[in-house]
């Protein structure tokens, strides 16, 4: 493990903290292969029930890709880049079986703004700043920012983010669904991590169905209501949906076991 990707583990929830401070924690390869071991540790691990992803200091979650890189690639390294960021990391986070949010602590641009996309919530701190300025440098979005941000914004907005490279803060961003909460700075983790310990009290297969099919919905949304049906019946097979049915008729708690 590198140390451009640090973790801890503490009741369920792995904190990753990307750890580039004096770099903005803009994104290298050694922050894609800590982000992609550390997923693959993770989804391992049975005590890991949440992910929360945020950037180390207090000026940046990710403020982009590492442009010192981009002078001496061609069309070829430029393809292998965006496709190993996406199959690595990207990709991986999206369609990840346990809940993952992004604790979002000023700027998340290009690749920054990408990977909060990617996870399932995403917090803010009232100084954060989200956009996409690939445009500024000749370049568009690489790790998916074309496509999640239509998918959050709507395609109006979404254009108009990723052809002026403009830039918005916090409040415009929870206002457009882009962000799920703002909160102060201080606030930001301890937030972030109560709202996992509350998705934690849930049934973990629920949880799992629900993150695919929402992302069905986005992706495969011809075929989603037959499989939202499926789902729905293959539950009812579940030791958590008879607890959880039970609790809910004796007026207590359910204890879910994953099962």
């Amino acid at each position: 493990m590198n140390n451009s990707v640090l973790s801890t583990l503490d009741d369920g929830i792995l904190l990753v903290t990307i750890n580039r401070p004096e770099k903005l924690n803009a994104l290298n390869t050694d922050v894609i292969d800590g982000l992609s071991e550390i997923l693959g540790q993770a989804a391992a691990n049975d005590d890991v029930k949440t992910i929360l992803i945020t950037g180390a200091g207090e000026k940046s979650f990710v403020a982009g890709a590492d442009i010192s890189q981009f002078p001496h690639m061609n069309g070829s390294d430029g393809r292998k880049l965006a496709l190993h960021g996406q199959q690595a990391v990207f990709d991986r986070i999206e369609h990840f079986t346990k809940p993952v949010i992004a604790a979002v602590n000023g700027f998340a641009l290009g690749g920054g703004c990408e990977l909060a996309m990617a996870c399932h919530l995403r917090l803010a701190s009232d100084n954060a700043k989200f956009g996409q300025p690939e445009v500024n440098l000749g370049l568009i979005p690489g790790y998916g920012g074309t496509q999640r941000l239509v998918h959050l914004v709507g395609k109006g907005k979404a254009m108009e983010l990723c052809m002026t490279g403009a830039l918005i803060g916090a409040q415009e961003a929870l206002q457009l669904g882009l962000v799920n909460h703002v909160t102060t700075q201080d606030e930001l983790i301890p937030k972030a991590k109560n709202l996992l310990k509350e998705i934690q009290q849930k049934a973990p297969i629920a949880i799992r169905s629900v993150i695919s099919l929402v992302n069905q919905a986005v992706y495969e949304p011809a075929n989603g209501l037959n499989a939202e049906i499926e789902k729905f019946g293959a539950l009812f097979d579940t030791a958590d949906a008879k607890e959880g049915t039970r609790a809910f008729l004796e007026k207590r708690k359910p204890v879910f076991t994953g099962r």
